[in-house]
């Protein structure tokens, strides 16, 4: 019977380990794995590649570090940096935008005199004044030098454009070619309840002019025409129709402060207008855009 005990124990298993033991030998079985998987896929570790076929030992230090036995316990590894890559590069968006609020405010001077025509004006200087740098005024004035409202002036910066009576002129007969047709229709087709809904943009132009204010005035002008010719459903017209509004609102070199009574006179025409267009009124329609585009600057 003792003999067949002794062999008994001595073909029993050992019972499996369980706690800390257990997780000790199953990171130990883990660690050649994964040695191998990363070898075999080439992957680096502690920015060292790991040789092909080597399997580090468990709980070895990384390449480069020193000897636990010869400088004591190993250092504890830094807590790894965010990659850069997480964070959303916002300078170009930055940019863009300063950029387009230069652009409005160079408008906006322009409109309002504050640009002189023939002057030159440097973006160094420029940027000093709006508080940025130079390069997004740059930017803003070579958009402006597409539409013809300076031109550039080599290394000196850009000149203000001298417009000349004719050209006004050339611009009210073109927006009157344009314009006039498109109301006409628009007088046939459109509903009276379309029109009630653009009153608050012509009241707008009729508070700026009121205040005096050329440059809030040409902005509201705008926006009603805008308004007006966006009935036509034609993304085309509208835009070539508001580039020739806005170079049709830059001052000439001779001409003198627009009066506070043309900008009344000019917003009141907008009322005028919807009410003929509400009506049907062909004739008015015809009459008083004709003489919206050539009785002023505006």
């Amino acid at each position: 019977m003792e003999q067949g005990a002794a062999r008994e124990r001595a073909t029993e298993r050992p019972s499996p380990p369980f706690g800390d033991a257990a997780r000790g030998q199953e990171e130990a079985a883990r660690v050649p794995e994964q040695a191998r998987a990363e070898s075999a896929r080439g992957e680096h570790t502690h920015g060292e590649p790991t040789a092909r076929g080597a399997t580090p030992a468990s709980g070895a230090a990384p390449p480069g570090a020193v000897s636990a036995a010869a400088s004591g316990p190993a250092p504890v590894p830094a807590r790894a940096a965010v990659p850069a890559a997480r964070t959303a590069p916002a300078a170009r968006v930055v940019r863009h935008s300063v950029r387009g609020q230069i652009l409005d405010a160079l408008r906006t001077a322009l409109v309002g005199g504050e640009l002189v025509p023939g002057e030159v004006y440097s973006a160094p200087a420029l940027g000093e004044r709006f508080g940025v740098s130079a390069t997004p005024v740059r930017e803003a004035m070579q958009r402006l030098a597409v539409e013809g409202a300076v031109e550039v002036v080599p290394n000196r910066g850009f000149r203000v454009t001298e417009r000349t009576p004719r050209e006004l002129a050339e611009l009210a007969e073109v927006r009157a070619l344009i314009e006039v047709p498109v109301m006409l229709r628009l007088a046939r087709t459109v509903p009276a309840g379309r029109w009630a809904e653009l009153r608050p943009l012509a009241e707008a132009t009729s508070t700026a002019a009121a205040r005096g204010d050329r440059a809030h005035y040409a902005e509201a002008d705008r926006a009603f025409h805008r308004a007006v010719l966006s009935l036509a459903g034609n993304e085309q017209l509208l835009a070539v129709a508001d580039d020739l509004h806005r170079r049709s609102q830059w001052p000439l070199i001779s001409a003198p402060v627009v009066r506070h009574g043309v900008l009344v006179a000019d917003a009141a025409e907008h009322t005028a207008l919807l009410d003929a267009l509400t009506a049907q009124d062909l004739a008015v329609v015809e009459a008083l855009v004709r003489e919206h585009f050539t009785g002023s600057n505006a």
